[in-house]
């Protein structure tokens, strides 16, 4: 608690997740519904106040062919506002996968014309980009965390065992962990992606993309948690929990890997970054997850051509919770990394 940067830290993680998990009802409008007439809007500026009072509204878009660009530009017309409320009726959806609703935050009054409350702008489909951020956000935040419990399982078991027993067993798990670090981290990714068939369905392909960070990422959590097993081995109470006839798994589970939870929370916390950051690298090079999913690395996929990006640069605004989670994680793992020394 006397890390004040890290407690902040927690509460934005805390928030990041609460928004993944109500997801749908943050968003303005439906995510994967498409309307080229709203093409490439730019943000809307939300007013709250009209001549009559307090009255949260927008101004509804006109659409005008630039005669030198020949790309569609957008107007505001402060004439026909578009009033707006909270606990809207939109598209539907299911609460937590359960209870089906069509209740969101934020939404248009009474019917509109205009498709969704553009607050970020939309892309190239007319898909409104504040939605897509939102859910895109569950998606990335969910691999990160799956992918993050499934490398503490590799790492906690083989580092475990590599630290107990040494001699071959710990040679071969070494020699394994170096040979996949020795391995550049794209061209590896690129190459366990390309695997993946082609036409596999969107949870085939989630559930694969998370396969092939936790292979990847266990590496590092696996070789601490043998140095600090080796430590360990040679104390006292191992030697009595031998005595009464404990064998090696209930040593190693029972005795020995309960000791570096503190430090294995504190690794955890600081993996979790470089798994959300894996899974965007991959899909932002169009070899992750594939549409309709969203995730933050798909929605930088349409950022990266640079002319497009100099005419609508609201299409980087998916980098900006990227750029968040990576710090807050981070500030959080040094935090938790501080309290579980013993030596700080």
């Amino acid at each position: 608690m006397r890390h004040r940067i890290a407690c902040a830290a927690l509460v934005v993680v805390a928030l990041l997740y609460l928004v993944a998990a109500f997801g749908d009802f943050l968003a303005c409008a439906d995510p994967r519904a498409v309307d080229a007439k709203f093409a490439l809007v730019p943000p809307q500026r939300i007013h709250l106040w009209s001549e009559h009072g307090f009255a949260p509204h927008v101004n509804a878009l006109v659409r005008s062919r630039n005669p030198r660009t020949l790309v569609w530009d957008y107007s505001s017309d402060k004439s026909h506002p578009l009033p707006l409320t909270i606990f809207a009726h939109g598209y539907r959806y299911r609460l937590f996968g359960a209870f089906p609703t069509d209740i969101h935050l934020l939404g248009f009054a009474g019917k509109s014309a205009q498709p969704a409350l553009f607050v970020l702008g939309s892309d190239r489909f007319g898909r409104d980009l504040l939605s897509r951020i939102i859910l895109g956000m569950r998606t990335s935040l969910t691999i990160g965390l799956v992918g993050v419990c499934l490398s503490l399982a590799l790492g906690a078991i083989l580092g475990g065992i590599s630290g107990y027993y040494g001699g071959s067993v710990d040679l071969l798990i070494q020699r394994l962990i170096e040979i996949l670090r020795a391995i550049p981290t794209i061209p590896l990714w690129m190459g366990l992606a390309i695997a993946i068939p082609p036409g596999w369905g969107v949870s085939a392909v989630y559930f694969s993309i998370t396969i092939i960070i936790s292979l990847i990422g266990w590496t590092e959590l696996a070789r601490e948690i043998r140095g600090r097993v080796l430590s360990l081995r040679h104390e006292d109470f191992v030697l009595a929990a031998r005595l009464c006839g404990a064998g090696p798994r209930r040593i190693i589970f029972a005795h020995l890997l309960p000791l570096c939870v503190s430090h294995i929370i504190a690794a955890t916390t600081l993996a979790v970054p470089s798994m959300i950051l894996s899974e965007t690298a991959l899909s932002f090079l169009g070899l992750g997850l594939r549409a309709p999913a969203i995730s933050l690395g798909l929605l930088l996929n349409d950022a990266q051509n640079v002319q497009a990006l100099a005419l609508y640069s609201w299409l980087m605004w998916p980098a900006a919770p990227v750029a968040l989670i990576i710090l807050a994680f981070n500030f959080l793992g040094d935090g938790l990394r501080d309290a579980a020394d013993p030596y700080g």
